[in-house]
């Protein structure tokens, strides 16, 4: 397959089958569910105003949703500026390895600049090597390492 025409843009209402779709998707990839109350909560947060709340950018090919990223800004301590979390990242695996991912967190990047926050992280699981590839390319590995409460 060709490099294809990619269109990075905001999720729109009109979204929200493809999106299921595709957050579907990423969540079977890293072998879990949520509940369709999820979903649809989450989906209304993504469209919503917020400030506090994730957004969400989708890749377009063709008219059809290919990849979806969510990510958030918020405030941390060791800087006057807030941060970006980039949470979720996932393209269709048919488009796997013709630069969709590396579109959209390009544009989480350049929407972090037009907020002023100069920092983008995220995380992932340590076997989950084709996406290592490409973000050993476009980020920084650091040396933390994830805790959370069981």
């Amino acid at each position: 397959m060709s490099q294809p025409d990619v269109i990075v843009r905001p999720l729109a209402a009109r979204d929200e089958d493809e999106w299921r779709v595709l957050w579907k998707g990423y969540l079977t990839f890293y072998k879990s569910s949520v509940p369709d109350e999820v979903y649809a909560t989450t989906f209304a947060r993504l469209l919503g105003d917020d400030a506090q709340d994730f957004r969400a950018l989708v890749a377009e090919v063709d008219g059809r949703l290919v990849g979806l990223v969510h990510f958030l800004f918020h405030r941390h301590c060791w800087r006057v500026e807030n941060v970006c979390y980039l949470q979720d990242l996932f393209a269709s695996p048919e488009v796997r390895g013709l630069g969709i991912g590396r579109a959209l967190i390009e544009a989480v990047y350049a929407a972090a600049d037009a907020e002023g926050a100069p920092n983008v992280y995220w995380l992932t699981q340590s076997s989950n090597h084709s996406a290592r590839q490409l973000y050993d390319r476009i980020g920084t590995l650091t040396e933390f390492i994830k805790y959370q409460r069981p």
